[in-house]
């Protein structure tokens, strides 16, 4: 090979290497755009996923308030009032309570799921724990937790029902309430 073609070939291989840079840094900015469509078009999909799961709560909720307003018990315990959606922030604790139900020792929580979960538990445990934080005037209460939800799993109720909170469960149109043998009192 003589001195020009070695020169002719390392000038088409940097043409070359230029132009295969080129056309990286093309599908690099494709693949950016395509990422960034998708993104978008998921993000708006659980937008629209996060409505519907908004709403079955929504109807979870309002059907647990109407049953537990007409007949405000959890097991033999009676309560003489039920309130929806408390939410309460004192310093850097903040809640939110889906039915709180009182009467003038006791008072009951409720975690309303459309489906109930293990994980709901934990959550319920917290804000069990947060509550006379956040409202101490029920200080010296009797308090009770339970977990209400259209579906719940088998092994998520054994572990309400072991962690001593009610469960309730829709049963045509009235509310079956269990509860374990050993119920929590704070």
């Amino acid at each position: 090979m003589t001195d020009q073609e070695l020169k002719d070939l390392v000038a088409s291989l940097a043409i070359d290497s230029k132009n295969l840079h080129a056309a990286q840094m093309e599908t690099s900015e494709q693949m950016k755009r395509n990422d960034k469509m998708l993104t978008d078009k998921l993000n708006r999909m659980g937008i629209t996923f996060g409505n519907v799961t908004n709403n079955q709560g929504d109807v979870a909720e309002e059907f647990f308030f109407n049953s537990l307003a007409n007949a405000p018990h959890l097991g033999s315990i009676y309560f003489d009032d039920i309130e929806k959606n408390g939410h309460k922030r004192r310093g850097k604790t903040e809640e939110e309570y889906d039915l709180i139900m009182t009467n003038g020792d006791v008072v009951g929580i409720v975690e309303v799921k459309y489906k109930a979960h293990e994980n709901d538990l934990d959550r319920l445990d917290r804000k069990m724990q947060n509550f006379k934080k956040l409202f101490p005037i029920y200080q010296n209460y009797k308090q009770y937790g339970a977990i209400a939800a259209f579906h719940i799993n088998d092994d998520a109720k054994e572990a309400a029902l072991s962690r001593g909170y009610f469960v309730l469960q829709r049963s045509g149109d009235l509310v079956h309430t269990e509860s374990g043998d050993h119920l929590t009192v704070l």
